[in-house]
């Protein structure tokens, strides 16, 4: 095989980390800003925390930054505004499978991430404005964020080599927990040191910078590429030979009826549910339950995620060995590394919820959780490369407009549960989490196949050379 170090697919998967590094920062910042974008006395969560678990004495006091504007939203109101995002979203992920075929996911993921950038700049001036504004530059910003992932997932139907299918798409897509990892305690710092507002100018001027890399330097096939050397060129056009469909329409019918793409839709909204429930709402438990202030809870939320980060790239380098140097076949891969990516979190998130006031623990267990979590991405989350790769973009938005529901109603659920936010009612969401996180994992090990589909290649792609 040709090299890895500098190789144009590789230079692929670095850049796309970044990108997906910079839209996770750009999602998340808004869970830890609101924290303190909120008048302290209008959660009413305030008088029922102190008699679940005793007060942190925190030894840094640093006079905190108080001059970021505060705005009396409710509880309510800040569950729709964490998840007006994902209203945005959904809307997208289809279109921006279809448009990536059509158009190229260079483009679309480009435009995608400037368009989020310019909208997280703007944030500030719309919380101002009021509710409504803010709530519509969210989801403006998720309009933006949905062509991502399906853009990322049809360039690498033309990039990526099957056997290192889990390696470079588990490095790309790596850079979404690094992005939650980096920009949850940064944010925390920001808002304590500087001021709310630039948690939103920091990260989106980074994103725009981000974008003129992106079009200067990627494009969306091997055969358009500029600095590709001619032998890793042939490289992957010659092993995804027999992969790829020549036909200009979308077998839509046939693709709606596969088992194996719904397979991949339960296990991906089943991941998701956890997923997002822990994303928007990690840092609220951590304040109301746990007792942190923001500074330690910017760390320690992150913590999680920086487990997944680290399981995400090392399971890729291995699901690619076990097929490549074991003879493994890829749905022994893809179905072992979900259920580990799916029971093991599901577990660990039922423990998390009964050890009280056990910090340490509590941190523990949540981490384990989300680490474990990171199996998924070289199980279910690539699956639509082996079953469909000329549609892998087409399919990636089915099963993430699906993924996409626990986004907006997870919180919102979550928030309605815990209204006292006592021990018990947490308890409840964690099971709700985890039992979803059960039924998914059975039902891919179930269904899930690994190869490419009879609808997904007639008419097998010619090479011109």
């Amino acid at each position: 095989s040709v090299p890895a170090c500098c190789s144009a697919r590789y230079n692929l998967a670095f850049l796309a980390c970044l990108g997906f590094f910079l839209l996770y920062a750009l999602r998340v910042n808004l869970s830890v800003a609101l924290v303190d974008m909120v008048e302290p006395n209008t959660s009413l969560a305030k008088n029922t925390t102190s008699n679940v678990c005793p007060e942190h004495s925190s030894t840094i006091n640093v006079p905190r930054n108080t001059t970021g504007k505060k705005y009396s939203w409710d509880a309510d109101t800040q569950g729709w505004i964490l998840g007006s995002f994902f209203y945005g979203y959904i809307i997208t992920q289809i279109p921006g499978g279809y448009l990536a075929s059509k158009i190229g996911g260079k483009l679309l993921l480009g435009f995608g991430i400037f368009g989020t950038s310019v909208f997280t700049l703007l944030t500030p001036l719309a919380a101002d404005l009021g509710v409504g504004y803010l709530i519509a530059v969210r989801a403006l910003e998720g309009l933006g964020e949905g062509v991502t992932f399906p853009a990322m997932h049809s360039m690498w139907s033309s990039w990526a080599p099957p056997l290192e299918r889990s390696k470079l798409l588990s490095i790309s897509y790596a850079g979404a927990q690094l992005g939650t990892v980096v920009s949850l305690p940064l944010s925390g710092l920001i808002c304590y040191y500087m001021n709310w507002v630039y948690v939103f100018y920091i990260f989106g001027a980074l994103g725009v910078l981000w974008c003129f890399f992106w079009m200067g330097l990627v494009s969306d096939t091997p055969e358009t590429h500029r600095s590709i050397s001619h032998a890793e060129r042939e490289y992957i056009l010659a092993s995804l030979k027999d992969q790829l469909s020549t036909q200009k329409s979308v077998p839509w019918r046939p693709m709606l009826e596969s088992l194996p793409l719904w397979a991949i839709v339960v296990a991906h909204f089943s991941y998701n549910w956890t997923f997002y429930t822990l994303l928007t709402l990690l840092p609220t438990y951590m304040k109301e339950i746990l007792r942190f202030d923001a500074e330690e809870n910017g760390f320690l939320s992150a913590l999680p995620y920086f487990g997944c980060w680290l399981c995400i790239i090392l399971s890729g380098q291995t699901a690619d060995y076990l097929r490549e140097k074991q003879n493994f076949s890829t749905v022994c891969v893809r179905k072992c590394f979900t259920l580990i990516g799916m029971i093991g979190p599901a577990v660990f998130l039922v423990a998390a919820g009964f050890i009280g006031c056990n910090y340490a623990l509590a941190v523990a267990f949540v981490t384990i959780s989300t680490t474990l979590g990171g199996f998924c991405t070289s199980g279910y989350s690539i699956n639509h490369l082996d079953i469909a790769p000329s549609y892998a973009g087409i399919l990636l938005g089915i099963t993430n407009s699906f993924a996409t529901i626990p986004g907006m109603v997870g919180p919102v659920i979550a928030k309605n549960l815990t209204h006292n936010n006592t021990v018990g009612e947490w308890q409840t969401v964690f099971y709700i989490a985890a039992s979803i996180n059960l039924f998914g994992a059975i039902f891919f090990a179930l269904f899930g196949s690994g190869e490419v589909q009879d609808w997904a290649v007639s008419g097998y792609h010619l090479h011109r050379n």
